[in-house]
């Protein structure tokens, strides 16, 4: 019986449900809140940009080199990468399908594992992170047998 998970994701929060084979459904089996994805860029930096004095009149600003909400997503997906990856090694998986909103979906598949993104058989770049477990279903039901 091949069990698959599956990944539901946006750059604030994340459902991994799991499905153990046809007629199952659905189960959740872990929840993920990143709040600080949420908050506004300049609650994230510490401080202000440093300023410089450029030749004759001119002066400017230094910029941070990534966005700060960039940087918390990039955090928030390499968590979820090492729980999925940590599926992967204790053999929890065999199949694996990542839905996640288009921006956080890039970010995500960048900080897989090569032996995770071998698992993956079908990914939607859609934010179904609101849909009950219900509606899931039957955005699901083409690639998987519930």
């Amino acid at each position: 019986m091949s069990i698959t998970w599956i990944l539901v994701a946006n750059a604030s929060a994340a459902h991994l449900y799991a499905n153990y084979g046809p007629k199952k459904g659905l189960q959740k089996l872990k929840e993920f809140e990143h709040n600080a994805s949420r908050g506004k860029a300049l609650d994230l930096v510490s401080d202000r940009p440093g300023h410089y004095n450029g030749h004759g009149n001119g002066h400017g600003s230094f910029l941070p080199a990534t966005d700060p909400k960039q940087n918390e997503a990039q955090h928030f997906a390499l968590e979820l990468a090492k729980e999925l990856d940590h599926g992967r090694t204790a053999n929890c998986y065999q199949r694996l399908i990542l839905v996640a909103s288009a921006p956080f979906m890039g970010v995500i598949n960048g900080n897989l594992d090569s032996h995770v993104r071998i698992l993956v058989s079908d990914s939607f770049e859609k934010d179904y992170t609101k849909a009950t477990k219900k509606q899931l279903t039957r955005h699901l039901e083409s690639c998987i047998y519930l």
